[in-house]
């Protein structure tokens, strides 16, 4: 590339020659200065027009600077948008927590109010110490502090869940035993041999007789299905409840049946009236217990829910007790 140079009419032209490193090196510093140029008259002229106010320069930098706000506005409105949905998602997930612990405390027999911390007595005597400024956390930061929060609230919900689901198996397990009184009252006559009573020989008496008015209600010892609800030539009108596990519990001498094969009746419901229908003597409830088709002793589960019972109400003066001497 040749330049030319040439001044007055009779003077010698000049002539320069450039070769392409030459005139890219050229071009380069070229941009270099433009550059910091503008820097400069931005730095120092726009932003000292923006601030004296002068006539045309300063609505010119005021529009530029107003659309630089506006996005800056724009991104913090969007990324705390994001953040105000985290944070509602972190709420909801608490009050699940909340209701589940209030679940699972429930199944576990344990107060809501005893697994709260207690909180520590503010500190006494005199305080001190340099000051040191906190510095205030950075939008990652948060997000990071945000997303670990919501991560171990995902742990702990899964964790509540199954604990929950042991804890309902476990509950499920013991409404099904066959341990409550079917009939409220004395035992008639018990599990084993005895003399029978139409024939006066030895006979096995294959479980427990309630004696009680005809009428009364006969309550399931323990939730289940009913298999069948029909009369019988021997145990009169009789109701057979199938709690699962091979448990098997027998309804006998019924006036009055109140369910159906196919029900699905619950611990304490009533499920027949006692009378004295079939082989009997007189109104009572022939109650039996058969565990895979064997007779079963029916006072061993009773008599388990009966100690249970009484510990409950032992540990329970226990406490009164105790919150009457803290008095």
């Amino acid at each position: 590339m040749q330049i030319l140079i040439t001044h007055g009419t009779l003077a010698r032209t000049r002539v320069l020659h450039f070769n392409r490193w030459q005139l890219l090196a050229s071009l380069v510093g070229l941009s270099i200065v433009l550059t910091l140029l503008s820097g400069t008259i931005y730095h120092f002229i726009f932003l000292k027009a923006a601030r004296d106010g002068w006539p045309v320069v300063s609505p010119i930098v005021k529009l530029v600077i107003r659309d630089e706000f506006a996005q800056r506005d724009r991104f913090m409105r969007e990324n705390l948008d994001a953040m105000a949905h985290r944070v509602g998602e972190m709420q909801a997930k608490l009050v699940k927590l909340e209701a589940m612990s209030e679940r699972v405390s429930g199944l576990a027999g344990v107060k809501i109010e005893e697994l709260q911390q207690i909180k520590p007595a503010p500190a006494l005597g005199g305080k001190g110490g340099p000051f040191v400024a906190a510095s205030e956390p950075s939008l990652d930061q948060l997000t990071g502090w945000v997303g670990a929060l919501d991560e171990q609230a995902d742990q702990s919900t899964d964790l509540y869940t199954m604990i929950e689901s042991r804890l309902l198996e476990k509950k499920l397990a013991s409404l099904m035993v066959p341990n409550v009184r079917p009939v409220v009252g004395p035992i008639g006559s018990g599990f084993g041999f005895r003399s029978d009573p139409f024939t006066g020989r030895a006979a096995l008496h294959t479980g427990l007789d309630f004696p009680a008015d005809t009428g009364t209600p006969i309550q399931a010892a323990a939730g289940g299905v009913v298999l069948s609800g029909d009369a019988h030539p021997q145990y009169g009108n009789l109701v057979e409840i199938d709690h699962g596990r091979g448990l098997v519990t027998r309804y006998a001498h019924a006036s009055k049946i109140l369910v159906r094969a196919g029900d699905i009746v619950k611990r304490g419901q009533s499920v027949a009236l006692v009378g004295s229908s079939g082989r009997s003597t007189g109104p009572h409830l022939h109650f039996e217990v058969l565990l895979d088709g064997v007779p079963q002793n029916p006072a061993k589960f009773l008599t388990l829910a009966d100690a249970n019972a009484t510990l409950a109400k032992a540990e329970r003066r226990a406490a009164k007790r105790a919150e009457t001497a803290d008095r």
